[in-house]
């Protein structure tokens, strides 16, 4: 463990800006450091850094060398944590960025019984739609709905989610419902969104058909938009994970079955160079287990 402890002492130096402050960080004499130092210059026959009375720099090989060696310690550190904990008492932390709505209304039960399941896990979860990059701001895992793979990242399918049309049953015995896409604009739409006109994509053998509206309804939240469709407020397209729930007790019926949206990727995330430690693991598979409810209502 040599050489894996001297490479820690020299990703340390960088992070933490020098010497005095790496020794503080690891708790150990400054003459230790520049030691540890001296002796991984030595072994790879390479200034790592260039020390001046005021100031120090990073060479070009030190660069190298920390960008490869901060990966390899931080493996090390994450296998001695996968070896030493048993699954039932994983500890450390453990982020992800969920897309907002699918993680608000079908995600929130698994995250519960996660954070149960597994006490000694600092779990952090940020629910938003915006693209992110997992390394800059630190996070594990991601999970995004998606047309296709997300470049320069593993992606683990989850499901396949399909939006449709809904209406109430008073609505529709009050009303009527559409029978082509020309009388949409008959009803009043209620649009997930903040458009001031809005325009719907819908698929028909294998044909693309558009119907621009004025909403009758914006909103951003998806269970008032649930809601706002169960009490009878107007048509709205809906997807899967949301309205299951309401077309099985019979509080919501589809409208133009026959016209489809188009469908979208649930995916888990993480970079490419990241080695998956048993806590991101773990999570993964607690997610394909609860997206597998989706996948067997096709």
């Amino acid at each position: 463990m040599g050489q894996i402890e001297d490479l820690r002492v020299f990703v340390s130096i960088v992070e933490n800006g020098g010497i005095a402050r790496a020794a503080e960080v690891l708790g150990i004499a400054k003459s230790a450091v520049s030691r540890r130092l001296g002796q991984l210059e030595d072994r790879y026959g390479v200034h790592l850094i260039d020390r001046h009375p005021r100031t120090w720099v990073v060479t070009r090989a030190g660069q190298e060398l920390y960008q490869r060696a901060s990966v390899t310690v931080a493996d090390v550190d994450e296998l001695q944590a996968d070896f030493v904990h048993s699954a039932q008492s994983l500890s450390g932390p453990l982020s992800i960025s969920i897309a907002r709505e699918f993680g608000l209304s079908f995600l929130k039960p698994t995250l519960f019984s996660f954070m149960k399941a597994h006490p000694q896990i600092d779990l952090t979860v940020d629910f938003d739609d915006r693209i992110i990059d997992l390394e800059s701001e630190n996070y594990d895992l991601g999970v995004r709905m998606t047309s296709g793979d997300i470049a320069e990242h593993v992606n683990h399918p989850l499901a396949v989610t399909r939006h449709g049309l809904f209406a109430s049953p008073a609505y529709a015995a009050k009303n009527g419902l559409p029978q082509q896409l020309c009388d949409l604009t008959k009803h009043p739409l209620l649009h997930y969104g903040s458009a001031r006109r809005a325009r719907w994509k819908f698929l028909c053998d294998g044909k693309k058909r558009y119907v621009e509206f004025q909403p009758a309804l914006n909103t951003n939240n998806g269970p008032f938009l649930l809601d706002a469709t169960q009490k009878g407020k107007g048509l709205a397209r809906l997807p899967d994970f949301l309205v299951s729930t309401a077309v099985h007790n019979g509080d919501l019926v589809p409208v133009l079955p026959g016209f489809e949206f188009e469908t979208f990727n649930v995916q888990v995330v993480y970079r490419a160079n990241r080695r998956l430690n048993k806590r991101m693991r773990v999570l993964i598979n607690a997610l394909q287990q609860s997206c597998a409810v989706l996948n067997e209502n096709r």
